[in-house]
This record gives structure tokens, C-alpha cells and sequence, in this order.
């Protein structure tokens, strides 16, 4: 099969890149001029394909010849103005699925995100029957639902589409994501416990599971026009998980408490300035109600749909899961170079 690969220099694409090689797979990814490729330069026979999601020479280029497309590229950043978000999320989906067509694509992955659902409640145990709210609690939950929502409705006999939804990507090869920033600032004393002494539960999602969903679902004949949450069937207390994530790399234990109702006054004010187009292009908030919400609220998701539909079944769990993040850490030379620092 040959495939098209988006964000493949990113944290999930290399993973996905990685296993389309390792089964066989001829792989094209579609990067920058300015990318780097230094990870993907392992691998010689991949082809690049220079342009960018909205330069519909540069797609048809992209997509010609291709039988199935990973789509994982994305603004996952809080950084940007609504005009960013919706030009990288929604407009540079809808060109590439439209181009894919085109150049009669048969299959679509599109790589979304359970955070579209996210509003500051618990869930618990959600399904795919949950339905998409009518207001989004920020750029970034409203322009993947959008860009989701127009995968699914170009499904059709010719073009198999589907949405996969992984819960907070960790592991391996991840130095830009939640994981180095939390522990950076546990390192540096600076994360309070938020939890008001609740249990704050969440199913996240390794990226190795991750990737093998996209392989699966590229794989099914079931899965057209369909939406599927992904994470590693095992529910986690948020807060002993940073504990544990804390003493594998000897950060001191987390002693502080702070009220979350007080840190989501202050993450609301922060919200509001950084509605400021010029300040939000600039620079990421230093706090958000969505970073706070997403420490203090439980989001655990059912994911008995991908294992009937694809077979879907994680192997790497909590423990095995930080094991392999200790080793390539120490790898790649230690904490400081993990965080940052």
C-alpha cells in the first residue's frame, strides 16, 4: 500500500511513519521546506513531498497515487488567533480530503481529539453516541470537531473516512507535550496539587497504542464515516499518575494545594486577554481554564467500538508505558534534555 503521511515529523506521525515502514508499506510524507526531518532521515525510502495543506498544487503533488492518507498534522498549540486555528485545522483538512477524492484516494485516517467533547464537567465512560456540543470551550475543540465532522461526511463507497480520538498522547519522542511540561514544572516545585481532594480519574493514551489504531482502522472495512475514542483501556488517578511520572525522574513530591476554583478564576482571566488576536498570535498563555479544567475533571472514554470494529487492543499499559519513557529518556541524555532545561 502506499500512503500519504501528514505530521509525520510531529510526535504521533513518526510513530505512525515507523509502523507503515515496518509492515511493508511505501510511505510519502508531506512537510515543510522548513520541517525537520532528521528522525525520518533513518529511513531512505521515504518521499517527500514539499508544500503545504492548503496549496492545492502542492496536495495534488502530495496525493497522487495514493492509496491511504494518515491525516495528523494539526495546530495543537493553545498559540494562535481563530483565523490560525481554522486555516490549520479546518481549511487544510477540507483541501486534502478534497484533493484525496480527486486523485481517487480510497482510504482517509484522521487523527482528532476527545478534547472536542471537553466542558468542564466529569466524564466518565462517554461512547460515541455522545454528542458534539453546541459551544466549544476553546480554538483548538472547535476547529478539530470541525475538521472531524467533515471527514465523516465525506465518506462515501469510493473513499472509506474515518476519525480516531487518542486521549493525551504520551510516551517515547515526546518533547513538546503535556508530559515534559508537567514534569518541567515539578521539577522546578511550581505544580500544586488541584485535584480539592478528589479523585480525578482519565484514560489516556500511549502513543504506541495510538499508532497501532491508525494502522487498524487504515486496515477495517468497518469503520466508514465513523468516529472512534482510542486510549489505553486502563483508567488512571490523574494524580498518582504525576506522582509516578515524579518519581521516575526523582522530581520532588508534589506538596502544595491550591483551590482549583481559585486557578480557574485566574486561568479565566488569562482567557479573556489572550482573546487579543495580536497577543494570542504571539505567545502561549501561561494558564488556561481548559489546562486547569483538564487536572481537576475526570475523562474516561469507552472504547468498545475500536475493538469491535478493528480489533483494537492496547499493549502497553501505565507501567510499561513509563518504563519505556525512563529508557529513552536516559537515551536521548537524561531530564534536563527530556523538559527542556
Amino acid at each position: 500500500m502506499k500512503v500519504l503521511i501528514t505530521g509525520a515529523t510531529g510526535f504521533l506521525g513518526s510513530y505512525i511513519v515507523d509502523k507503515c515502514i515496518a509492515q511493508g508499506d511505501s510511505v510519502r510524507v508531506l512537510v515543510r521546506k522548513t520541517s525537520n526531518i532528521d528522525y525520518l532521515k533513518k529511513y531512505p525510502s521515504i518521499e517527500y513531498a514539499y508544500g503545504d495543506l492548503t496549496n492545492m498544487d502542492s496536495l495534488r503533488d502530495a496525493t497522487k497515487g495514493i492509496d491511504a492518507i494518515y491525516h495528523s498534522a494539526a495546530r495543537v498549540t493553545t498559540q494562535g488567533d481563530r483565523s490560525q486555528f481554522y486555516n490549520d485545522n479546518v481549511m487544510s483538512t477540507r483541501c486534502l480530503v478534497d484533493e484525496a477524492k480527486k486523485q481517487g484516494v480510497k482510504r482517509f485516517i484522521f487523527i482528532s481529539s476527545p478534547s472536542i467533547f471537553f466542558d468542564f464537567t466529569h466524564q466518565n465512560n462517554i461512547n460515541e453516541t455522545y454528542a458534539y456540543p453546541k459551544k466549544y470551550i476553546n480554538l483548538y475543540s472547535e476547529t478539530k470537531s470541525l475538521a472531524e465532522q467533515y471527514v465523516l461526511s465525506s465518506n462515501d463507497k469510493n473513499f472509506t473516512a474515518c476519525s480516531l480520538r487518542p486521549r493525551g498522547i504520551w510516551g517515547p519522542r515526546d518533547t513538546t507535550g503535556y508530559i515534559p511540561k508537567l514534569l518541567l514544572a515539578m521539577l522546578k516545585e511550581k505544580l500544586p496539587n488541584m485535584s480539592g481532594g478528589k479523585d480525578i480519574n482519565a484514560t489516556l493514551c500511549h502513543v504506541d497504542n495510538a499508532s497501532d489504531a491508525c494502522i487498524l482502522a487504515a486496515k477495517s472495512d468497518n469503520v466508514g464515516g465513523k468516529a472512534y475514542f482510542i486510549t489505553d483501556d486502563e483508567v488512571v488517578n490523574v494524580w498518582d499518575f504525576l506522582s509516578l511520572l515524579g518519581k521516575t525522574f526523582n522530581a520532588p513530591p508534589i506538596k502544595k494545594n491550591v483551590s482549583p476554583e481559585l486557578l480557574m478564576r485566574i486561568g479565566g482571566i488569562f482567557d479573556l486577554i489572550w482573546k487579543i488576536p495580536a497577543l494570542a498570535r504571539k505567545v502561549e498563555a501561561p494558564l488556561s481554564r481548559y489546562a486547569v479544567g483538564l487536572l481537576t475533571y475526570s475523562s474516561t472514554f469507552d472504547i468498545s467500538a475500536a475493538k469491535k470494529d478493528f480489533d483494537y487492543n492496547p499493549k502497553v499499559n501505565q507501567s510499561t508505558g513509563m518504563a519505556s519513557l525512563k529508557t529513552w529518556v536516559n537515551d536521548i541524555g537524561g531530564t534536563d534534555k527530556f523538559v527542556g532545561r
